[in-house]
């Protein structure tokens, strides 16, 4: 890691032109230092623009997280939330995941850059700087980790208030933990367990929310997506939408806590992309099941009307899609 990186990208975060010997001046440094640290962020996929005689910029402005701007917006959560933010991680799921035997209960990890997030079925979730906002949080709960089926619906509850907050209401939930509009992916859930099935467990809800995706990156992805500044008006400052989203998931979190899904499946279900429509189950070994959807049970699994009769399903390694 070259510590020089990520202060200059604050610094370019305006993006406005930047000379060279502008920024050397600015860190007390060689020219030839700050072109080693743009290197570098280089190769962890940030995209600058070098123009001789002008200098360096970003292709665009970008509002970078801060923690003390997220703190300072959770109002009287703050003291129960912890929140870090990093400059780069290859993972917030994988870090929290990592150190989950010391981080407190109710931590927040998030990342002006993720390189190496992770999707369901072994999927990348691709994140530029700028692009997405990812983030994991680690909530420790009393009952066994055989309690926690649904968890990831539950999550996804609280995107959709959040989204809804900045007048989003076309947003839609699909089976078990994407955010969709119309068949475009806006955001992804990603729930990693640890813990007797009986006993304490402890969950890692890890989050991806797509923002401004460049075209370069919307073609490394394999499904149809979309991005927040696409559909909104105006700009969205990434520290406020965080700020909003964990408020929404402790309070969906203290209801599951207290309920289970159950509590919270009639809410699911009014938000489901899919509810009574024709879909395709695309099962781990090749086959195709053919149904219609007809709700949620109350531990999270998905009701399909086949040709062989009312079949439950749970997320596993099926894939979910529409007619």
């Amino acid at each position: 890691m070259n510590a020089l990186t990520f202060p200059i990208l604050r610094l370019l975060a305006d993006g406005k032109f930047h000379s060279g010997e502008a920024i050397a001046r600015h860190f007390h440094v060689s020219r030839a230092t700050v072109w080693n640290a743009l290197q570098y962020a280089g190769q962890l996929g940030v995209e600058i623009f070098s123009v001789p005689g002008r200098g360096y910029k970003l292709p665009q402005p970008v509002t970078l997280l801060d923690a003390q701007t997220i703190s300072g917006a959770l109002d009287e959560y703050g003291t129960s939330l912890h929140v870090e933010v990093h400059d780069h991680l290859a993972s917030t799921n994988s870090y929290l995941m990592q150190n989950i035997g010391t981080a407190r209960h109710a931590t927040c990890v998030a990342a002006n850059l993720q390189t190496g997030g992770r999707g369901r079925r072994g999927r990348s979730w691709h994140a530029g700087l700028g692009a997405s906002l990812t983030f994991s949080v680690l909530w420790r709960f009393q009952c066994g980790a055989s309690a926690l089926s649904g968890l990831s619906l539950a999550a996804g509850i609280a995107l959709m208030r959040s989204l809804h907050g900045l007048g989003m209401t076309g947003t839609q939930l699909k089976w078990p933990n994407d955010v969709l509009i119309g068949r475009k992916k806006l955001a992804g859930i990603l729930i990693e367990l640890q813990g007797d099935m009986e006993g304490p467990s402890t969950a890692v809800i890890g989050m991806g929310i797509n923002l401004n995706l460049p075209d370069k990156l919307k073609q490394q992805i394999d499904q149809p997506v979309t991005d927040l500044a696409s559909l909104l008006n105006g700009e969205l400052n990434p520290n406020h939408l965080l700020a909003a989203l964990l408020k929404h998931l402790a309070d969906v979190l203290t209801a599951f806590e207290q309920g289970g899904f159950a509590a919270l499946r009639d809410e699911w279900t009014q938000h489901h992309a899919y509810h009574e429509k024709d879909v395709r189950m695309l099962m781990p070994d090749g086959r195709e099941i053919h149904g219609v959807v007809k709700g949620i049970t109350e531990d999270g699994s998905l009701l399909v009307a086949t040709a062989a009769g009312m079949q439950r399903f749970i997320s596993g390694e099926i894939s979910l899609r529409g007619t």
